[in-house]
């Protein structure tokens, strides 16, 4: 009996090893990878089916960032990554890949130049799985330095930019890495200098990492921005911040016909800063003006570094049931929403940072001040009127999904001291509705709705003079 039963013991423990030992043997599978170029960042995404853990090393001469990605198989999907490259990207020339040892695949990106990387990982969200992010950005943002010139304060360096994320990465001759030539598309061994540590998520290793600057805000192309156009006499020029929702990683919502958000918001867009710019008197500034994520607050931010007098954000709602229809406009809330509708849109818009992918650890000092004051009425005042008499426009050329202004906490329309909206431009959900929101016709009237709604509103609010934003 006793023999019978430390065999059976034995028969178990054998199976509980061989089970533990199945389930350490099996790696990580990567099941998507994409590439979103554009010339305020480059964002590369690695999707898989488990968290992902990581060891990154920013190289000089020739500019490098490499990745090592543990226990993961070298499949078919991560092998593609390279394919990937745009000849047009702004910052990376090639990417190479390939297993470093077993387990762990080796990524070494080439550059064009000098960046300043961050690397994040994601838990799922929306449709997709677990995320590492790595966002390639310019060391130094060229509008940022012409405002901080043009508001009289000394430009933002690494000296004097603010040091509080672990995730971003100093460039430093830790490993060495043979450049790429025609021959060479392996990644060979590194030599890792004594003591050097990079950042990892695996173990500890990353609270090692000394805090270094967060990427630079990314702002529209400088040019649109810092010229001046000839206005009217004695009238100052207008500035209206237009923001294309979603973008990049997030799509937003899909429409019956596989129509996406993103894109449709991003013509509108367009098409409203062209109308704007007609006017000597006014300016139109795009958060986005391609196929990337931004924050939520960074659109925030943008619009007040610009001094914007409005922020008009652009939005193409969606239902579960087809059958809904109709446009909509939204203002912030500071006591709660208006109705169950505005806080579920508000909910769902709010959730674009957890699809588009923000990293956790940038500890932004501009965030806290851009939600600070709140408690602005008058703001918010301003932007129902500037919502009604928008809404009332739009009503002429569809039908309205509500016949007054709603109100929720759309973290986008924080800005304690712009008139703000959102614009629920019509349902892409609905089969007819999507087919006019593709329609540049029913585009171009839409654009001439929302800004006649502008002009309404300024009639009897006028612009006042903007000072500098306390923003430093």
């Amino acid at each position: 009996m006793i023999k019978y039963y430390f065999s059976t013991l034995l028969s178990l423990t054998l199976c509980l090893i061989c089970v533990f030992a199945t389930t350490a043997a099996e790696a990580n599978t990567v099941t998507a990878v994409r590439i979103w170029p554009a010339d305020v960042y480059t964002r590369i995404t690695i999707e898989a089916e488990k968290p992902i853990l990581y060891k990154m090393t920013v190289l000089k001469d020739p500019e490098r960032v490499v990745v090592d990605v543990e226990d993961i198989d070298l499949n078919t999907v991560i092998k593609a990554l390279g394919e990937k490259v745009s000849e047009s990207d702004p910052y990376i020339a090639k990417i190479r890949v390939a297993n470093f040892k077993p387990k762990v695949v080796r990524l070494v990106v080439d550059l064009k130049s000098e960046v300043k990387p961050a690397i994040f990982t994601l838990a799922p969200a929306g449709d997709y799985k677990h995320r590492l992010v790595l966002d390639i950005y310019p060391t130094k943002d060229p509008l940022m330095a012409m405002l901080d010139q043009r508001d009289g304060t000394e430009p933002a360096t690494d000296s004097t930019a603010s040091k509080n994320t672990a995730q971003a990465v100093t460039t430093a001759p830790l490993i060495e890495v043979p450049p790429a030539t025609a021959t060479n598309n392996t990644v060979p061994e590194v030599k890792v200098e004594q003591g050097a540590k990079p950042v990892t998520n695996a173990g500890n290793v990353v609270e090692t990492v000394p805090q270094v600057n967060p990427p630079p805000v990314a702002m529209p192309p400088v040019k649109e921005v810092i010229e001046n156009k000839p206005t009217t006499k004695g009238l100052r020029q207008i500035t209206i911040a237009i923001d294309a929702g979603h973008g990049g990683e997030d799509p937003g919502a899909m429409g019956a016909t596989g129509s996406h958000e993103k894109e449709i918001t991003l013509a509108i867009a367009k098409k409203l800063k062209a109308k704007i710019d007609e006017d000597p008197n006014m300016r139109g500034v795009l958060t986005r003006d391609g196929d990337y994520f931004i924050p939520l607050h960074m659109r925030v931010i943008k619009a007040r570094k610009l001094q914007a007098d409005l922020f008009i954000s652009i939005h193409a709602d969606a239902f579960t049931n087809p059958a809904a229809r109709g446009s909509s406009v939204f203002a912030l809330s500071e006591k709660g929403a208006t109705s169950a509708s505005a806080r579920y849109l508000a909910k769902k818009e709010n959730e674009s940072d957890l699809i588009g992918g923000v990293s956790l650890n940038v500890k932004d000092p501009l965030l806290a001040k851009t939600l600070l004051d709140l408690s602005q009425t008058a703001t918010i005042n301003d932007s129902l009127k500037l919502g009604k008499a928008v809404l009332g426009n739009i009503g002429e050329i569809n039908k309205l999904h509500k016949n007054h202004v709603e109100q929720a906490g759309f973290a986008v329309l924080k800005s304690p001291d712009i008139p703000s909206i959102l614009v629920e431009t019509a349902f892409i959900s609905n089969p007819d509705e999507e087919r006019r929101l593709n329609d540049e016709a029913y585009q171009d009237k839409l654009v001439a709705s929302i800004l006649a709604g502008v002009r309404k509103y300024f009639s009897t609010n006028p612009a006042l003079a903007k000072t500098k934003l306390a923003l430093d």
